[in-house]
C-alpha cells in the first residue's frame, strides 16, 4: 500500500476547505466570480470521503500513483473496463484514507489547540500577577 495520494489527499482537503477560507477575503472573492453550480459544489462537499473520491482520482490520473498497486492488474475476464474499474476501486480506498486522515488530524488538533489555549491563559494571568507585585511593590 502506498499513502502517498491519501496524504496529498488530506493536505488538499485542509488547504481548500478549511485555510484557505481563513486567509482573508480573497478566496471568498474568488468563489463567488465562479459559476453558480461549482459554488454549490464546494459548498456542499464538507465530507472528506466524498470529496476524497475525486480528489484521488484527479492525483491518480495527474500522477499515475496507485495507492493499492495490486489494482493496476485486475484479472482478463474485466476486459476493457478493467482500468476503469482499477481505478474506481482505487479512489474509493485512498478517499478512505483521507476520511481516516481528516479524522486523526481533527482528534490531534482539538486537545493541541486546548493546550494552547490553557498556556496562554496561564501566561495571561502570570504576568497579571508579575504586574500586580510590581504595582504593589512601588
Amino acid at each position: 500500500m502506498n499513502p502517498t495520494l491519501a496524504l496529498v489527499g488530506v493536505a488538499i482537503y485542509i488547504l481548500i476547505w478549511e485555510k484557505l477560507p481563513e486567509w482573508g477575503t480573497w478566496f471568498r472573492a474568488g468563489l463567488s466570480r465562479l459559476p453558480v453550480p461549482l459554488q454549490t459544489l464546494y459548498e456542499q462537499w464538507r465530507c472528506a470521503y466524498c470529496v476524497g473520491f475525486w480528489i484521488a482520482l484527479a492525483l491518480h490520473a495527474t500522477t499515475g500513483i496507485w495507492t493499492l498497486p495490486a489494482l493496476s492488474n485486475l484479472p482478463d475476464f474485466w476486459g476493457p473496463v478493467a482500468p476503469l474499474i482499477g481505478w474506481f476501486l482505487d479512489a474509493l480506498a485512498t478517499a478512505t484514507l483521507i476520511y481516516l486522515g481528516k479524522f486523526i488530524v481533527d482528534a490531534v488538533s482539538w486537545p493541541a489547540m486546548r493546550g494552547y489555549q490553557m498556556k496562554q491563559e496561564w501566561l495571561k494571568n502570570r504576568n497579571r500577577e508579575r504586574d500586580a507585585n510590581a504595582a504593589t511593590a512601588d
